[in-house]
């Protein structure tokens, strides 16, 4: 059984989240303590993140119009290796 505490949080909540880290951190009240907790919390919701991204990319589909017909095509890998590049 998963409790609300073991759950990991949705996209727009670790964005959520991660967009609030950085503001504290930003705004220079927190001690090198608090600092480090902070940024290992923005690590694991960047790999959260990330991972979703990554699932959802693979379930997209382009829709490609051939004649009268709608025919779906996925990503290729090598489309999908170069996007991962551009986030880090």
């Amino acid at each position: 059984m998963t409790t609300a505490k073991n759950k990991e949080p949705g996209f727009e909540e670790a964005m959520a989240r991660l967009e609030k880290i950085v503001a504290d951190m930003e705004g220079g009240e927190l001690s090198l303590e608090q600092m480090i907790t902070r940024f290992e919390e923005g690590q694991n919701l960047i790999k959260s993140c990330s991972k979703t991204l990554n699932e959802v990319e693979r379930k997209i589909e382009i829709l490609v119009k051939k004649g009268d017909t709608v025919v779906a095509e996925p990503f290729s890998d090598n489309e999908t290796a170069n996007d991962e590049e551009d986030l880090f």
